[in-house]
């Protein structure tokens, strides 16, 4: 991948030539814009592989932010001035995504959405502590740039509460109701030994080929770094958290009650959905997939011979001993069992399949008390790590076996592991296309993935079958929960009730999943609007091709074009379909 230096981005932005050729003018606005955001931000540069900007960490500033979303206006504006329709199929789809994703950088920095650089199980805090697994180790320099990283903290988190101090000034925080807990996050890095720090794990056992005297150097260096930088900087935020955001944060819920809240949420609906929709036209659909789910789930009540109400049902799932793993190794052996299972379905289900291996890890036990079920962690792209599914193990009974089937499918094989693993291999599309996460595509597969474990022969034991609709219902109730509390006005305990009401998630699970919405505005919509759009255009193309139809050539269809908005997805199905029928 050609990475270009800082001096070189500004002439290339300044200079770069106008061609008679459309497509390569196009592609070089593509090219510049990504080389110029992987030096504004050394943290994506590393996540996508690209190691020449290790010793740095991003820029975060409100003027670099603005600078940023200028440059990106620029890049509009000469965008614009390429006709679309002089272009070929995939360039069209190409331009389309490239002027949304310009268009959100602006529209998010004008709300102010950079003011709000954490949510209720993430944030800046927290994605750093992931260096240890995505930086280099294999040679002195990868260290060195690893310390220099490491000393700059205390600058990159006084820019973010600076930019967090602003949004106090003007009503744009997190709501005081729900950050319970998110101390825990922080505090977890103000530790009195460098070796009990989670940025202290590379120096744990450096690679042989390093001279000893060089082990003792880095490693000394990088306690020393710990101790002077990283755990001084989660101190003093630990102290703004508790003594200035927490007191001065909102005491209201919905996204509507920001600044421009109402216009706000729109976006993000758009943002998270790429459609565009009303938030009532979604919350009146998430009422019709919740009554519809509701009759499958009483069927299986009926199966099992329960003799009770729907919620004295509910209450026997999360309580009956034998729907809990006993151990963490017992929950992870499990998930594996399930991920390799599935493994062996996959031929049957797909043309193309990915290189990349996986494997099962718990969650950290530094955000664990805070975070989902489980997640899918992809890799650098040309590192030597494989992706990871993690799985929750803490507070064991709050982790049901018998959703288990579901969420290994959703966040491994055939969900996000072998989604994401594949993008990583498409190297026709330009950077900025190959390393998109679009959430309606992406958590639109993993949902449809788990509905795909029907055909793969999963979810014969109706309780396991019953988890499965209990997480399509959690997918169908974010629908209702979302834009209720951020369009309509509904509580907090509101929010719960109805959650806790229609799943069997455990309680526990329940109220995280509550705050992660209240603090994620619109990004819960993403699942059951994707999924109902991919099972949607299946059926028209079982419809159109009758005999004809082969779910593997569907699925490359779906997939092997990356992340995409869901009208072009639905373009690209049409054009699948009318091939087929050729």
């Amino acid at each position: 991948m050609r990475v270009l230096s800082l001096l070189a981005c500004a002439f290339a932005l300044a200079a770069t030539p106008v061609t008679a050729d459309p497509a390569e003018d196009l592609h070089a606005i593509f090219d510049e814009e990504w080389q110029l955001r992987l030096v504004e931000s050394p943290l994506l540069a590393t996540s996508v592989g690209v190691d020449d900007h290790d010793a740095r960490l991003d820029d975060v500033s409100a003027e670099a932010i603005e600078r940023a979303a200028e440059k990106r206006r620029a890049f509009l504006a000469r965008l614009h001035e390429i006709d679309p329709s002089s272009l070929d199929t995939q360039d069209r789809i190409s331009y389309r995504i490239f002027e949304s994703q310009m268009g959100d950088f602006v529209a998010g920095w004008r709300f102010g959405a950079h003011q709000i650089p954490l949510n209720s199980d993430s944030g800046f805090h927290t994605s750093l502590t992931f260096l240890p697994r995505e930086m280099p180790f294999d040679s002195v320099a990868g260290y060195e740039s690893y310390i220099a990283r490491l000393r700059q903290l205390p600058r990159y988190f006084d820019q973010q509460v600076a930019n967090m101090r602003n949004g106090l000034a003007r009503g744009m925080t997190l709501p005081r109701e729900i950050l319970g807990g998110i101390d825990a996050t922080i505090s977890a890095h103000v530790v009195a030994d460098p070796a009990d720090s989670v940025f202290h794990e590379p120096f744990e056992k450096l690679p042989a080929r390093i001279p000893r005297a060089e082990q003792e150097r880095l490693a000394a260096a990088g306690a020393d770094a710990i101790r002077e930088s990283v755990v001084p900087a989660y101190a003093k935020l630990l102290e703004f958290w508790a003594g200035e955001y927490v007191p001065g944060a909102r005491t209201t819920l919905g996204a509507s009650s920001l600044p421009d809240g109402a216009d706000y949420y729109r976006y993000l609906v758009r943002h998270f959905t790429t459609l565009d929709l009303e938030p009532e036209a979604i919350h009146a659909l998430g009422h019709a997939e919740v009554a519809r789910i509701r009759g499958e789930m009483d069927g299986i009540i009926e199966e099992v011979g329960f003799e009770g109400t729907y919620a004295e049902f509910l209450d026997f799932l999360r309580t009956d001993p034998r729907f809990y793993a006993e151990t963490p190794q017992d929950l992870l052996e499990r998930a594996a069992w399930i991920a390799k299972t599935m493994d062996g379905k996959l031929p049957a289900l797909f043309l193309t399949l990915p290189r990349l291996p996986y494997t099962v890890e718990p969650v950290p036990e530094h955000i664990a008390p805070k975070y989902t079920a489980g997640r899918y962690v992809s890799p650098p792209m040309g590192s030597t790590r494989p992706g990871m599914y993690w799985v929750n193990t803490y507070d064991l009974p709050s982790r049901p076996l018998y959703t288990l089937e579901a969420l290994t499918l959703h966040e491994a094989v055939p969900g996000h592991h072998l989604q994401g693993a594949l993008a990583l291999e498409l190297d026709d599309l330009p950077d900025f296309r190959q390393h998109l996460y679009l959430s309606a595509f992406g958590e639109g597969w993993g949902l449809y993935a788990e509905w795909l474990g029907i055909e793969a022969g999963f979810y014969q034991d109706p309780y396991s079958d019953f988890g499965r609709l209990t997480y399509e219902m959690w997918r169908a109730c974010r629908l209702v929960v979302d834009t209720g509390v951020h369009a309509l006005g509904w509580s907090r305990r509101r929010a719960l009730d109805f959650m806790a009401a229609n799943t069997a998630l455990s309680l526990h699970e329940v109220s995280t999943e509550i705050d992660r919405y209240i603090s994620w505005p619109g990004q819960a919509l993403a699942y059951k609007m994707g999924e109902i759009e991919i099972k949607r255009l299946r059926a028209e193309a079982e419809r159109e091709l009758g005999d004809r139809f082969d779910v593997r050539r569907f699925h490359d269809a779906v997939l092997l074009n990356g992340s995409v908005p869901l009208p072009v997805l639905a373009e690209q199905i049409a054009r699948y379909i009318a091939g087929a029928k050729r």
